[in-house]
């Protein structure tokens, strides 16, 4: 089973029409909208919106659905929150797919770009709160990638706040040396169009991950845009851990190993 996970403000949305591509060949797959964001509840505390809390809800997750063994992925936060579920259970993660990782390079941009959005919401409250009201009205387009970006602008200013405060002040990723022991096999993809979302991060956690592969993707939107390739190469590792965790029959006495 493959959990996908979307970014920061995004929803279950985003990744729709990946995972029928996924699932159509094969896989079984999960796509999770994290408190604060799609259908889940929106607490507007943000002591509840820490990436290592998200973590803590798509373990909870498995185990709801009794599930032990997962390959976990995402975009960008859910990545992030991807890579700190692997590194609080090991024994359950048995591969990652990593898009645009969110990491030290890209820590002064993301600063810049997320403090101001978050005094934004707090300071223009009132005509942020009409704009989601009307957005909210709006009927469902049916384009995935679309519906989420709505779905963001169109959420409370107070939730949005809580969001961003909670990532802000908590963990953002697992340490380097929790990276470099996290051994199962994991594909990392990324881009070198903006600065939150830099390559160099994405190139860095491809290096710290004992068991990765990188491949650089042609815009930050090609998985939603033009997905025929990307999602190819995301089958085709699916289909290679699995095939790596699938049990060996015993070898018999007399038999060649």
């Amino acid at each position: 089973m493959l959990v996908w996970l979307h970014g920061i403000l995004l929803d279950a949305n985003l990744s729709r029409s990946l995972a029928r591509a996924l699932a159509a060949r094969g896989n079984r797959v999960v796509l999770l909208d994290l408190l604060g964001h799609g259908r889940s509840e929106k607490p507007r505390q943000a002591g509840a919106h820490r990436m290592d809390l998200y973590a803590d809800q798509v373990l909870c997750l498995l185990d709801e659905l009794g599930v032990d063994q997962v390959v976990l992925g995402g975009v960008s936060l859910g990545t992030n929150v991807s890579l700190l579920a692997a590194v609080r259970a090991p024994q359950i993660v048995r591969g990652l797919v990593l898009e645009m990782p969110v990491l030290e390079s890209a820590a002064p941009a993301a600063a810049l770009t997320f403090v101001p959005l978050l005094l934004e919401v707090h300071y223009a409250r009132a005509i942020l709160r009409l704009v989601s009201r009307v957005v909210s009205r709006l009927p469902s387009s049916g384009i995935g990638p679309l519906d989420s970006l709505l779905g963001a602008v169109g959420s409370d200013p107070a939730e949005i706040a809580a969001i961003l405060h909670g990532i802000i002040v908590g963990p953002l990723a697992p340490t380097v040396e929790q990276r470099q022991a996290i051994t199962v096999p994991a594909l990392v993809l990324g881009h070198g169009i903006d600065l939150v979302h830099s390559f160099a991060d994405a190139k860095r956690l491809a290096s710290q991950l004992p068991n990765a592969r990188l491949i650089r993707t042609r815009t930050f939107a090609e998985l939603w845009v033009r997905p025929a390739r990307l999602t190819a190469e995301i089958a085709s590792f699916l289909d290679r851990v699995w095939a790596d965790c699938e049990p060996r029959e015993p070898v018999q006495p007399g038999q060649a190993a």
